[in-house]
């Protein structure tokens, strides 16, 4: 196939400084205009792998060019950094039609109003502990997912209505982002909570098998074009389950599976296919090695169709799917935090580089307008880079019509997870 079929359009480079740094970006349609913002999460000072608690310290809205919206809170020059997920979401918790902004700040639950930042409510933590990241689900059985699961970041999880009142806990090995999906079709979600799948009570109906250390991520999926819905989990090895808890293969090509992410990346191919991260070599162990990655891509019966012979240094990818890039039906592998002078990019399923994006930084991704079609947003402690594959003018008056905050977005983490259709 030949590269670089679909450039990607720089649209615009908004300054977000005032933000302060180490943010992690959500995005949402905080004011309801048709157009999403950009929300600038801060953690505070203690925010690191290493150390609790957990908590926000300052929120900063913008619009996609660059004016600031709102800020909550103060930005502190010495925030800490993206060692483990921000407790922050963007969702309509209340079903009022706008958004919310959901964290973790003061040692207090927040929900802010998406459009001013302003409190709507606020409340205490189940336990000082239940503060890693932020899980949005339907439990009870209502309309739409409007109960909470909070966790600490290892050990256990709380699960609450959207009024936090107690639902249930549960104590085990619940990963980094345990992933919420009505498997069995019956109006509540169940919990993939790291190895454990847990009914919407909470209560274990199975668990895999031979799996060491914890889930770094869950996607859901019809991978292998049965109808059923499994679930690939990236971990000690990367794995895929039937919903009933049968192994139906295992991938252990890999020597640490950060990442996966399930796709339709390739055409010719049956089902779906897994795209993967393998860090090969740490940076962190103490040893003094140059860390090192690759990508690798498997098809939908685990088998190896592909990995990436680095180059250069770098060790601390994320991958993650895009959808809807282009018009051409398949979807993409966005890699960044690359490293090595390797800029963030959309690879298609036989490697090629597809788009490349021509900045440096985390990444996120949606679609910005309404349109049908995604954009990437690059961007740093100073700046937001917006690229579409398509030229859109950034200066045009948004549609009016509310946008949906579609559950990857609202289901957002340094790990990322998700459910897939094509």
């Amino acid at each position: 196939m030949d590269q670089n079929i679909y450039s990607a359009i720089q649209l615009g480079e908004v300054d977000i400084s005032s933000a302060g740094p180490r943010c992690k970006m959500l995005l949402g349609d905080l004011n309801g205009d048709g157009r999403m913002e950009m929300l600038c999460v801060q953690p505070d000072n203690r925010q690191d792998v290493r150390y609790i608690p957990h908590q926000v310290q300052c929120l900063t809205a913008f619009d996609l060019q660059g004016n600031l919206l709102w800020q909550t809170g103060t930005p502190d020059p010495e925030a800490g950094s993206q060692g483990s997920d921000y407790p922050a979401q963007i969702y309509d918790i209340d079903g009022d039609g706008q958004l919310e902004v959901l964290c973790v700040m003061d040692s207090r639950f927040y929900i802010l109003d998406g459009a001013t930042g302003q409190t709507k409510a606020a409340y205490d933590l189940p336990d000082p502990h239940a503060h890693d990241c932020i899980i949005i689900a339907n439990l009870t059985g209502g309309a739409y997912a409007s109960d909470l699961i909070l966790k600490d970041r290892y050990h256990k999880m709380w699960a609450l209505d959207r009024n936090f009142n107690l639902l249930w806990t549960h104590e085990g090995n619940p990963g980094h982002f345990p992933w919420v999906y009505d498997l069995d079709g019956d109006g509540k979600d169940e919990v993939m909570a790291g190895y454990d799948l847990l009914n919407s009570k909470g209560e274990l109906q199975w668990s895999c098998s031979d799996l060491d250390d914890h889930a770094d991520c869950i996607w859901v999926g019809d991978v292998n074009g049965d109808g059923e819905p499994e679930l690939v989990i990236g971990g000690s090895v990367t794995v895929m389950y039937d919903r009933h808890g049968l192994e139906l293969w295992r991938y252990d090509g890999s020597i640490e599976s950060q990442h996966i992410a399930l796709g339709k990346f390739r055409l010719d191919l049956p089902g779906l296919q897994i795209a993967g991260l393998d860090r090969m070599v740490r940076e962190d162990d103490g040893k003094g090695l140059k860390g090192k990655d690759a990508l690798f891509l498997l098809d939908s019966e685990g088998r190896e169709l592909w990995k990436e012979e680095r180059k250069t240094d770098g060790w601390l990818t994320i991958a993650e799917t895009v959808q809807n890039w282009d018009e051409s039906g398949q979807d993409y592998i966005l890699a960044y935090r690359r490293g090595g002078g390797v800029y963030p990019a959309l690879y298609d399923g036989y490697m090629n580089i597809a788009a490349e994006f021509k900045a440096s930084g985390y990444a996120v991704h949606a679609d910005l307008f309404g349109s049908g079609l995604e954009q990437v947003i690059i961007y740093n402690d100073l700046s937001a880079v917006i690229y579409s594959g398509k030229p859109i003018n950034l200066a045009d008056s948004p549609s009016g019509r509310p946008l949906a905050q579609p559950k990857r977005l609202y289901s957002s983490t340094l790990y990322p997870g998700g459910q897939i259709t094509v």
